[in-house]
């Protein structure tokens, strides 16, 4: 038997013909939070990041699958329904379907369902109160509109590569698709909001969201530090562009991070680490000062700070209240306490995995009245066609 849904958006029928990163992110984060999140795919192939792998899903009898990790990652609470969209067929089951949905997410090139009816215009002219949402790479307008959005693209073309890397190195992607994840992130709150509207006025409409101009919105403080003072960031490694010191620092056996955030800060710093003196040293005294004299702090900390144990550093950081921490592997971070009493590793069952259930990662947002449940694992291709067909179209 599933867990019961208790989310917030219990009730929210989403019919999701998305495929790789972005779309799928948004759905299970609407799935999580109790939408009924419907994907389609093709038959007998399915989502691309399927065949992304290793890894692989694995039977007792050493049998690998088709369910790759990268697929598993962002397809929980979604049932899957097979139907060929160029199949007139298929087409017609896929408008029932949107007649009877809430919501329609699709990432497809601008204008590229518009052939099989299955456009906004297609879809809100049967059902007026439709939330339609459109992810592209460069959005349904201007003059990139045609191009193909892939993360690495993205990244590079909407500058955050440009600020990522070591000063001397070349410019570095995120270690994550990022740009795809936001964009995901962006699509499932403009969703949320567009239903707020709909609830209010019975009026739906369309959303068109971009991997390019989410990437461009979350340059941040970065992007706004270009526009007032017109000067270009460079790439500066660990380090941050307007507050010092806050980086990684070399210790004795290994590395540790300091993320100093203000004066008072950097004054118990400079104590714990054995140079009082700094905080008294017009160059260092504050933020302003320390930003203009980086190079010159930052040399005497890192020889000082190659003499101190990680472990005793993060110690007395945390006892005389100045952030900073350790930098974890991933098999250190899903071991950790934190992790566990957080919830942030879960176990759902899988029929294909050789125990019997597949690990992965929880929902963030913790509910207080409306908890997320994790009802339905990452499914096969096709799992539930019939299941949907009768339970959305039963009354046809």
């Amino acid at each position: 038997m599933s867990p019961t849904n208790t989310g917030p958006l219990k009730g929210l029928r989403i019919l999701d013909m998305t495929r790789i990163l972005a779309g799928p992110y948004a759905t299970q984060l609407l799935g999580d939070m109790g939408a009924d999140v419907i994907k389609v795919e093709r038959p007998g192939a399915g989502d691309d990041t399927r065949a992304w792998g290793p890894p692989y899903v694995t039977s007792a009898d050493g049998e690998i699958s088709r369910e790759s990790a990268y697929y598993m990652c962002t397809n929980r609470n979604k049932r899957s329904i097979a139907v060929d969209m160029a199949d007139p067929d298929g087409a017609d089951t896929l408008r029932k379907l949107a007649k009877k949905a809430d919501v329609v997410i699709q990432n497809f090139k601008a204008g590229g369902l518009a052939k099989y009816g299955l456009d906004y215009a297609a879809l809100s002219a049967i059902n007026p109160a439709l939330v339609y949402c459109s992810i592209s790479g460069f959005g349904q307008t201007g003059p990139n509109a045609h191009r193909a959005g892939y993360d690495l693209l993205v990244q590079g073309s909407g500058g955050i590569m440009s600020l990522t890397g070591d000063p001397d190195g070349v410019p570095t992607k995120v270690g994550v698709g990022i740009s795809d994840m936001m964009c995901g992130m962006y699509a499932s709150t403009s969703i949320l909001a567009a239903l707020r509207h709909r609830d209010a006025t019975g009026e739906g409409q369309h959303i068109d969201i971009a991997l390019a101009d989410t990437q461009v919105a979350w340059l941040a403080n970065e992007g706004v530090n270009y526009l007032l003072s017109g000067d270009a960031p460079k790439r500066r490694g660990n380090q941050h562009p307007n507050i010092v010191p806050y980086q990684v620092f070399e210790c004795t056996d290994g590395h540790a991070i300091v993320a100093v955030g203000n004066d008072a800060q950097f004054a118990r710093f400079a104590a714990l680490i054995g140079l009082p003196e700094l905080a008294d040293d017009a160059r260092f005294t504050v933020n302003t000062a320390r930003l203009a004299n980086r190079e010159v702090l930052i040399a005497l900390l890192e020889a000082r700070i190659r003499q101190i144990e990680k472990a005793t550093l993060v110690a007395d950081m945390e006892a005389a209240g100045v952030p900073g921490g350790e930098i974890n592997t991933l098999p250190e971070v899903f071991a950790s306490e934190q992790v566990a009493a957080r919830g942030m590793k879960i176990s759902m069952p899988h029929p294909l995995a050789a125990s019997g259930s597949v690990d992965l990662i929880g929902n963030p947002v913790k509910f207080s009245a409306t908890p997320v449940s994790y009802r339905h694992s990452p499914p096969l291709c096709g799992e539930h066609t019939d299941e949907i067909l009768a339970d959305w179209l039963g009354d046809e």
